[in-house]
């Protein structure tokens, strides 16, 4: 519900439990952040559903996950229950009828079951937060960046895991060549990599690796009639691995700040950004992820885009990022441990006060459905927190079923895009193209003559790639003319393997390197 670039949250109540006056959200500010916050039950889904809705029917793009399938209901018209029609009498609203309607969703899911595919490229997501995702040490983190060097230099893209596991396995055939250039490359910190990877692959990362990737303007779509579309991502199956929710998310909101021009303070944002179970992302992460994650938030402000941090524990964001969140929404949390009383009280002491009640009392005592609302306001400054019953939503509470699931990726914008598998050559069909000609010529090596010269000199094939004629052994080859381009360091590498073919060394590494990309 939006009236006067204002989206309706719901209306405060005084002491004595009447009415007050409406709580709004004003759309120029949507993009300065918030935070919904409250224990397990009491309604931060609904609270999530409803902002949805009212940034759709201002014209905003919406992105947010659906961790418990629950949210996939804003795509259908709601119903008439007790509960909707009573909570819209107590706070004002006509219920006779309801506006029930329903929103454009587009569902999208990385195991491609419950939406459409969503995929990023190994390049896209980069060795930053690959290493996140496999929580790797410090010494694995800078093989990864080495890795991505040398196909960057090699002009070897990395699309998928195969990719990255065939420029791993070139690595540790080549550690020693490739250390005295980039630094030392540990083939124990590579052959971890690798049991990472493998791992990941278990986990399912190998649906979201590949081509064709996620545009991010096919997340910041409109309607014909000027609603925005909401994209909602299925993640009851992504949460069993929380770090690749979290990354996947992480790196979306990473590609927006990248990709997306600067557009200072727009009148509504150009999308919004819904991060339900928030804490994953900051579990155990790294300083310099945290780090990240701050100056993206404190900087993505100016391309429009507004995040909103959904989780039960306002001690779940660090406290540099929280102070980024200036709209908030605060449901009941239970104050049983010390930690949970700490929460309490910091939840408290963040809202401006209100002379009226006692926000930590009060947020011990908050209904189902009902929050502590403080949004921004005039010249960006808090409002007064105040008492809130959340309104009820204009779409079905509750999921939507596989049938009306399929009906709406049926008549979806993307449909068809993301839904096919696209696997063009890369890193792993270069390296492979690359062994399989060194092996071809170690096997002419094999057959050619070795002694050619009546002094009894020996001469030696060719090196891989060079259209030199042979020269005798010991002598310098001569230079190549100003025409050519410098070696990349792959090939100079892989010419140094093929220069030593005709030993029993060289053909016992290039066995090792074609046996270890033809694994797959």
């Amino acid at each position: 519900m939006v009236e006067e670039g204002k989206l309706f949250i719901g209306a405060s109540r005084k002491p004595d439990d009447t009415i007050n006056k409406g709580e709004y959200l004003e759309l120029k500010f949507g993009n300065r952040h918030g935070l919904i916050t409250g224990a397990t039950g009491t309604g931060k889904t609904i609270t999530l559903q409803i902002l949805a809705e009212g940034f759709s029917s201002a014209g905003v793009p919406v992105f947010c996950a659906d961790v418990k399938g629950d949210l996939s209901g804003i795509g259908a018209i709601g119903e008439a229950k007790d509960f909707i029609l009573k909570r819209a009498e107590q706070i004002g609203l006509p219920t006779n009828p309801y506006e029930f309607q329903e929103f454009p969703v587009i569902f999208w899911d990385l195991y491609g079951e419950k939406g459409h595919r969503v995929r990023t490229t190994m390049s896209e997501m980069g060795p930053l937060l690959l290493s996140r995702l496999m929580n790797a040490t410090d010494a694995q983190e800078g093989v990864l960046n080495i890795a991505f060097k040398i196909a960057d230099q090699g002009g070897l893209p990395l699309l998928d895991l195969k990719d990255l596991q065939a420029l791993l396995n070139y690595m540790g055939e080549n550690a020693t060549q490739l250390s005295n250039q980039f630094g030392f490359i540990s083939k124990a910190s590579v052959g971890s990599i690798q049991r990472e990877l493998l791992i990941l692959e278990q986990q399912g990362a190998e649906h979201f690796f590949g081509e064709p990737a996620l545009k991010i303007t096919d997340i910041m779509r409109t309607t014909n009639d000027g609603r925005g579309a909401i994209s909602v991502l299925a993640a009851d199956k992504l949460m069993m691995n929380p770090r690749l929710y979290a990354t996947f998310l992480l790196w979306l909101l990473s590609e927006l700040f990248e990709e997306l021009p600067e557009v200072g303070d727009p009148e509504k944002p150009k999308l919004v950004f819904f991060f339900d179970e928030a804490h994953l992302l900051f579990n155990d992460a790294p300083k310099v992820l945290t780090e990240r994650v701050e100056q993206v938030v404190r900087l993505i402000r100016s391309k429009g885009v507004g995040v909103y941090f959904v989780t039960q524990n306002p001690l779940d964001v660090p406290e540099t990022i929280l102070g980024q969140l200036g709209n908030r929404v605060q449901h009941a949390l239970r104050a049983y441990t010390p930690r949970d009383q700490k929460a309490v009280k910091t939840a408290a002491d963040t809202f401006r006060p209100n002379p009226e009640f006692d926000c930590a009392t009060v947020i011990t005592n908050l209904g189902t459905g009902e929050a502590l609302v403080s949004t921004l306001e005039g010249r960006g400054a808090p409002s007064m927190v105040e008492r809130t019953l959340v309104r009820p939503p204009q779409s079905r509470v509750g999921p939507l079923t596989a049938e009306e699931r399929q009906k709406v990726m049926d008549v979806s914008p993307v449909r068809g895009q993301y839904d096919e598998d696209f696997d063009r050559d890369s890193a792993y069909e270069m390296l492979t193209a690359r062994a399989k000609k060194v092996a071809e010529a170690q096997q002419q090596a094999e057959q050619a003559p070795v002694e050619a010269d009546t002094g009894g000199g020996r001469w030696t094939l060719p090196a891989f790639g060079d259209d030199e004629s042979a020269a005798p052994a010991g002598k310098q080859a001569r230079p190549r003319s100003s025409g050519y381009q410098r070696e990349t360091v792959v090939e100079a590498a892989m010419k140094s393997v093929a220069r030593t073919v005709a030993t029993q060394v060289g053909r016992a590494l290039v066995r090792g390197i074609l046996g270890s990309l033809s694994r797959r």
